[in-house]
């Protein structure tokens, strides 16, 4: 979240309303808070922009403003130069001061050059229109001279001729930021108080010869946006504002089109530490860009009605929302959104900058195309237009940026609607034989960055027709466990086994084949987990990938973070299966899903280690790509080795082992609670208890094992992060009984 200004947009083409395709992270485990939001659908969304960024120039800055018409793109900011989509920056570099011209299907400048310059200080474009017929694109921004000709702030360019208009000239005092044009109106916004001489605080509006109209939505702050309605009847503006008119509406309003009068007030209804940065319409929608700074901010974007100017729906992602655009029903936005797991979508992650939701519902749709913050403030993404040329839709962005899709690019990008040429990732693959007579074959689901329902093939033995096809749902941060079981082996047999996703234009390669040899009789530890109830059971035998297979029927497959080395041997039950190893720094593994807080539970694993830091073993925590902010129902190990067994219930319970186990052999580790109280037993025994804690902390959460959070609690460690082998998790929904425990112990044969 931060601070930003940016350009008029190119207005959204009209809506063609789609059934809703919310695809909604943790269906039927986390209740989505955008009002209005439908319930999630693995449906197939009306996405028609691909993912595939496209061979477009560069810029040498920031480009703020844009628009498009006639397969032409023209694109105003802060840079001195472009270049070729190839070029490094510094070099095969051509003038371009603050402004170029671009072919929208190539990428490549037209020719029209215009510089925009100020006598002294930073020269920027801001804002860009274009008149409805095309014939004049109007600007503003900071700027004195447009190819030597005197201007202030404003100037109109002649599209046939790339020249500035000479009957176009009205003085602004200060930065234009937006702009919107009719077919005999410019309406203006920005940090002015005086247009042609006359008081204009923050909003005008001239005729298309530059004369000022008695239009007046004066503002208390910055302007950032103006866009007129569809029928030409109202102006929706946009910025940091808290009164229209000596009216209380806050970052939002819509005026008369003709007089600037009032017609829709916004007061309290954005919170007052965010702003509105952008609007964009479609036949019966306005939309909103948000960003705030501090607390309780609202970074996200707003769907609101025309016909009577109520909100659809509005998400509540975090992260500066800066451009919104509307294509074939299609809400695309330019932030950098880092957690929209309040309104069902990703948690907690690094920032995504370009996100895709229909106009009828804020779920989040399968389009992730990427940039980077860049330089500047930095934010990204800052700017979007569209236009049709040769017979296909392109989408560009314009920004801060310096990579997409993580490939040097600076300043634009482009994206269209075909050819799909992005293949899914490679799935990760797990084969077990717990089951005698069987093998089953689990991957966790690929990702696709405009595709998310996936078609999964298995191939047995090298063969080229596969054995098994079946669809299934994914999204970047979640992508669930799928299992198919060949039953079609004998005892004894060793089969191999790889995979391929495919979106239906293109096939991930084959994942690495992955050999198992089918079991005559049940293995005896996996066997007693499964049977006492496990709902997550995670055995690490996968390999080199970021995957860690639930062998339970519930398919709760972890994430595997920071790379912990595979294949650890001798492992925890002797010839049965490998260990997995944590650094102790960085490396640890999180459920792929999110959980409500359970009741009653029991943590079960083995542990090896010498460590004198400590760490977390096993436990539960409110996020996935960072620690947790909230965090209890845990194991972790104290510097001296032993062993804490901690919940949260109005203060910190925990109990403590007596004796310390980094001892560098294997210890059987299983922490309960229940109406019995909590219990925490080590190789088979009861180390420690009490019976009055039989409650927990209620958040939703994720399993995590090998670290998080640890702030404030009793006998912190070192480290957060366990330094050492791990083996054999399980998560149970009850609390096990002694017996229970020590018959899992017994279970194991001594190494």
């Amino acid at each position: 979240m931060m601070n930003g200004s940016t350009g008029r947009r190119s207005r959204g083409s009209g809506r063609v309303r789609a059934a809703s395709a919310a695809l909604c992270l943790f269906a039927g485990a986390l209740t989505a808070t955008a009002a209005g939001a439908s319930p999630a659908a693995a449906l197939t969304p009306p996405v028609s922009i691909t993912a595939d960024d496209l061979t477009t120039w560069q810029t040498n800055g920031i480009v703020w403003s844009m628009a498009a018409t006639d397969g032409v793109v023209y694109a105003g900011g802060t840079f001195s130069t472009i270049r070729p989509p190839d070029a490094a920056a510094g070099t095969s570099e051509e003038p371009a001061v603050n402004f170029a011209a671009f072919d929208a299907a190539t990428g490549a400048p037209t020719g029209c050059d215009l510089s925009f310059t100020l006598s002294s200080g930073t020269a920027t474009v801001r804002a860009l229109a274009l008149s409805p017929d095309g014939a004049t694109l109007y600007a503003g921004g900071q700027f004195g001279a447009v190819n030597g000709e005197g201007v202030s702030n404003i100037a109109a360019i002649d599209t046939a001729t790339c020249a500035p208009r000479q009957d176009f000239k009205i003085s602004v005092s200060a930065t234009v930021r937006a702009l919107d044009a009719t077919g005999d109106t410019v309406y203006l916004a920005g940090d002015f108080n005086s247009v042609g001489g006359q008081t204009r605080n923050k909003f005008a509006a001239v005729t298309t010869g530059a004369d000022l109209l008695p239009w007046t939505a004066n503002a208390d702050e910055v302007a950032r946006a103006v866009q007129v309605t569809p029928d030409g009847q109202r102006v929706a503006l946009g910025g940091d504002f808290f009164t229209v008119n000596g009216t209380s509406s806050h970052a939002l309003a819509v005026v008369d089109a003709t007089t600037g009068a009032l017609t829709k007030s916004y007061p309290g209804f954005i919170p007052n530490t965010s702003t509105v940065q952008d609007l964009t319409t479609d036949a019966t929608g306005l939309y909103t860009a948000n960003e705030g700074t501090g607390g309780g901010v609202f970074d996200g974007r707003i769907a609101i009605d025309l016909d009577d100017y109520q909100q659809r729906w509005r998400d509540t992602c975090l992260g500066a929302t800066q451009a919104v655009l509307v294509h074939s029903g299609v809400l695309y936005s330019g932030s950098h959104a880092h957690d929209c797991a309040s309104m069902g979508g990703f948690p907690d992650q690094p920032r995504k900058h370009l996100l895709a939701q229909s106009v009828d519902d804020p779920a989040l749709l399968p389009w992730f195309p990427d940039t980077n913050d860049g330089i500047g403030e930095p934010v990204g993404p800052r700017v979007m237009a569209q236009t049709d040329a040769g017979g296909r839709h392109y989408l560009w962005v314009g920004g801060e940026f310096t990579t997409v899709n993580g490939a040097g690019q600076q300043g634009l990008t482009r994206f269209a609607d075909g050819p799909d040429t992005g293949a899914p990732w490679v799935p990760n693959v797990s084969l077990s034989t717990v089951t005698p007579g069987r093998v089953d074959v689990s991957w966790q689901t690929s990702f696709d960055t405009d595709d998310g329902e996936l078609t999964y093939r298995i191939y047995k033995d090298g063969a080229s027709t596969p054995v098994h096809t079946v669809t299934g749902h994914s999204l970047f941060w979640d992508r669930p466990q799928l299992r198919w079981t060949d039953t079609d082996v004998a005892v004894g047999e060793t089969h191999s086994y790889r995979v391929t996703a495919s979106d239906g234009t293109n096939t991930s390669a084959k994942s690495p084949a992955q050999s198992a040899t089918v079991a005559a009789s049940t293995q005896g530890y996996p066997a007693r987990v499964l049977s006492d109830g496990a709902s997550l059971y995670w055995r690490y035998d996968e390999g080199t990938s970021t995957f860690a297979a639930d062998t339970t029927g519930g398919l709760n497959n972890g994430f595997l973070r920071n790379a912990p080395a595979y294949r650890q041997t001798p492992a925890a039950i002797a010839g049965e299966s490998t260990a997995i190893a944590f650094d102790g720094s960085a490396e640890y593994a999180y459920s792929n899903k999110l959980h409500a807080s359970p009741t009653r539970f029991s943590v079960e694993t083995w542990i090896k280690t010498t460590t004198t830091r400590g760490g977390k073993v096993i436990g539960f925590g409110n996020l996935t790509m960072q620690n947790s902010t909230r965090y209890d129902k845990q194991v972790y190990m104290a510097n001296n080795g032993r062993l804490v067994f901690g919940v949260y219930s109005g203060g910190y319970r925990t109990v403590t082992t007596s004796g310390a186990f980094n001892d560098g052999a294997w210890h059987h580790v299983v922490a309960t609670q229940g109406t019995g109280g909590m219990s925490l037993y080590v190789d088979g025994q009861l180390r420690a208890y009490n019976f009055f804690y039989t409650g927990n902390e209620n958040y939703p959460g994720y399993w995590r094992i090998g670290g998080d959070n640890l702030a404030n609690w009793p006998n912190r460690p070192t480290s957060n992060f366990f330094a050492g082998q791990i083996d054999e998790t399980a998560v149970y929904p009850t609390a096990l009984s002694a017996s229970q425990v020590s018959a899992h112990y017994a279970l194991r044969t001594a190494e």
